[in-house]
């Protein structure tokens, strides 16, 4: 099969997207593109979606921060971007998402937008509501483990204490 002349090859644009979760969060690049395709189907319908054609490429994730590269029609960059908003949730995890930026190609995006994860997570013993808790300590936010799962806190919400 012959390839398409090149003013007729599809172009795309690619968005550098960073992912934030609890630091107990767990998911791989198929949950995430779930999430995507069901937020996208949600929020534009199917031929909207058809037509943005959101595609994960790239994915990491690991102690509740990561980054992805997702791949969108050109021209349809606002209602990829209005889709990814609207991921809440993946594989039962709630996930905050935003979009460093996008680019014409794979390279300039990832040069450009990723290889800089959201910082590097330390375990701390806090206390927060006069208790002592176990802390995860990432760019100054503080995710408190609690009884009922984890509370996000800065460093001025709390007492630490070295271990």
């Amino acid at each position: 099969m012959k390839h398409l002349p090149k003013h007729l090859q599809p172009r795309w644009r690619y968005l550098a997207v960073g992912l934030e979760a609890w630091p107990d969060a767990a998911f791989s690049r198929s949950d995430f593109q779930r999430a995507v395709w069901y937020a996208a189907g949600n929020l534009l319908g199917d031929p909207g979606s058809a037509d943005a054609d959101l595609r994960v490429l790239h994915f990491s994730f690991a102690d509740g921060a990561g980054e992805a590269v997702v791949r969108a029609r050109r021209g349809e960059v606002g209602p990829a971007r209005a889709a990814l908003a609207c991921v809440d949730e993946v594989a039962g995890h709630p996930v905050g998402l935003h979009v460093r930026g996008v680019s014409g190609t794979v390279r300039g995006c990832e040069e450009r937008y990723l290889g800089r994860r959201a910082g590097v997570r330390a375990e701390r013993r806090v206390v927060f509501e006069n208790d002592r808790r176990r802390g995860y300590v990432r760019d100054g936010n503080v995710d408190v483990d609690g009884p009922d799962g984890f509370t996000g806190a800065t460093e001025l919400d709390l007492d630490s204490e070295s271990t």
